[in-house]
């Protein structure tokens, strides 16, 4: 039982290994630079709120023609006179002017914004393409220096190099060859040190003893997120401009009527958000792996329906190529016979001009015939032969060919076929019938007209819906009673609730599938049925006490 313990222990205990090592492993995406594609860098936060190697951000700018426009914007100190630890006792013990002074400082006038130079009437705007969202945003006079470091970011990059072994290890600093792996890392001292190296170069007594210890680094970070602007450790956070500021940033004019919080509470408003809407995501596994298996299922059916749809096009489009060779042939044909026709009388024509020339069997034949010296026979055997020369003579003398060699009349008038085929697109569902308010009525029955806009497609059928608004509302989504596959455009609704109102819509429906709805018409039934007339097979009222509501006519 012990060794069955132990197993379950040992199974549960890689299970997690293997769930932290995924968990790492999907993070690195998320650690990224956009740029480079390597780990963030000293990442700077832009305006959009994504992040970018400081490096990067520089490479950008230079290649947007920006120059000079890259400051250090890092809140990290540059050199070890600027460090906490050796800053000036006398700038140390520097307070800060109160805020009402400031304030009246800068309403006078007096002093100019960081990186402005006096009388700049209209500074250079700086925009950065942002290589995440694909847009460009808008980082001020100042470029870069104005930008926050993202040391959040900073912090779970290391982790993480930490976590899987990125870049190998980190030695000591300090140590004389070979060095030792590093142990300790000092913000203060901006250097990493094994544990000997560490007791060697902060000895018990000295200020340096007061250095804290961190986990070993390549890149240090100051402490605290200082101001680009003054560098001075940011206190309040602007709900208006959405950006962390010190104080000297609270009493610019530039925040006057903000809503500006202590960084305390945005803190912890912020905190409190994200751990809920993580909380949710966590509690909700099972939710989006669904949601993913469905996902998966729609991508497979659009790829399905987009070959079924391929192959539907392609099937039309063959069957109007096969319509156009059907009728290609019989124009062909058509002509074929017309010319052969033509032909033929030419021809035929051609051999009665020929009989007329000398040497010809019917010249011959007529000069014997004409010594002929008995005149009955000859009035016998002259008769048929005149009434052949006499078409040959008439045909001479009024010459025309007896066909046309023009085939003008077999053109064919394609224009109206050529606009369809270019007008040949993909089906569109009806748009939003209009209903007409002069012909719908409500009475013991509800008479319901309507009509499609004008360059609409057509609608094979409708789809009508319609329910009552004078009833206490039902807990749950809006029940419509509907009324499928109407055809025409008109429909009766028989045996409504007398003295209700009603509301109704209708939408058209074609192959390319539901259009959108018309604008809800209210009708009022009476409160008692009055008299009809039938006409025809509809039953209309002789005197209709109703009232029609519509939004356009209220």
């Amino acid at each position: 039982m012990a060794e069955g313990e132990e197993m379950q222990a040992f199974t549960s205990i890689m299970d997690a290994l293997v769930r932290i090592s995924t968990s790492m492993k999907n993070m690195e995406k998320e650690l990224l630079c956009p740029v480079c594609q390597e780990m963030y860098k000293q990442p700077l936060v832009l305006p959009c709120t994504h992040n970018v190697c400081q490096a990067c951000a520089r490479e950008v700018l230079g290649q947007q023609g920006y120059v000079g426009h890259g400051g250090d914007p890092s809140s990290e100190p540059t050199s070890p006179a600027s460090t906490p630890s050796t800053r000036s006792p006398r700038l140390s013990r520097r307070t800060l002017p109160k805020p009402d002074r400031l304030d009246r400082l800068l309403k006078s006038g007096f002093g100019t914004y960081p990186g402005r130079k006096r009388g700049a009437l209209h500074p250079q705007v700086i925009m950065f393409p942002c290589p995440a969202c694909q847009g460009d945003v808008e980082l001020g006079e100042r470029g870069l220096a104005g930008l926050f470091r993202n040391l959040t970011l900073e912090r779970v990059v290391e982790r993480y190099r930490q976590s899987v072994s990125v870049g190998g290890a980190i030695l000591c600093q300090l140590c004389k060859p070979p060095p030792l792996e590093a142990t300790k890392g000092c913000t203060e001292c901006r250097a990493t040190f094994c544990n000997e190296c560490f007791k060697l170069f902060h000895p018990w007594g000295t200020q340096k003893a007061q250095h804290e210890p961190t986990l070993p680094t390549l890149s240090f970070r100051p402490k605290g997120l200082m101001c680009p602007d003054h560098k001075e450790e940011v206190t309040h956070y602007c709900k208006t401009c959405q950006r962390l500021v010190c104080q000297l940033c609270r009493v610019r004019r530039t925040h006057s009527g903000h809503k500006i919080t202590p960084v305390l509470s945005a803190y912890q408003a912020l905190k409190d958000k994200l751990t809920k809407s993580l909380t949710y995501i966590l509690g909700n596994q099972d939710t989006v792996q669904t949601q993913i298996c469905e996902l998966e299922e729609t991508v497979r059916h659009t790829e399905v329906s987009g070959q079924q749809a391929k192959e539907e096009v392609s099937q039309l489009v063959r069957g109007l190529g096969a319509v156009l060779e059907e009728k290609r042939a019989s124009l062909l044909q058509a002509i074929e016979e017309c010319q052969q026709e033509r032909l033929a009388r030419l021809s035929a024509q051609i051999q009665e001009h020929r009989s007329l020339l000398d040497g010809s069997g019917l010249v011959g034949y007529a000069q014997e015939v004409l010594k002929e010296t008995d005149q009955p026979c000859f009035v016998q055997a002259a008769k048929q032969l005149h009434n052949r020369i006499a078409r040959a003579t008439e045909a001479l003398q009024m010459f025309r060919p007896a066909a046309s060699s023009s085939f003008r009349h077999c053109q064919l008038d394609v224009g109206r076929e050529m606009k369809l085929l270019t007008e040949l697109n993909f089906l569109r569902v009806p748009e939003a019938p209009v209903i007409d308010t002069q012909r719908t009525f409500a009475y013991d029955q509800i008479f319901l007209c309507w009509r499609l806009p004008p360059h609409s497609p057509p609608a094979w059928h409708y789809t009508i819906e319609f329910r009552r608004t004078d009833v206490p509302a039902q807990p749950g989504p809006t029940r419509w009673q509907r009324r499928e596959e109407v055809r025409g455009t008109s429909a009766l609704l028989e045996n409504p609730d007398t003295g209700s109102v009603y509301v109704l819509r209708v939408r058209g429906c074609n192959k390319a599938g539901y259009g959108e709805y018309s604008e809800d018409v209210h009708l009022h039934t009476p409160p008692a049925p009055g008299t009809t007339r039938t006409v025809g097979m509809t039953a209309v009222p002789r005197m209709p006490q109703w009232r029609r509501r519509h939004p356009s006519l209220s």
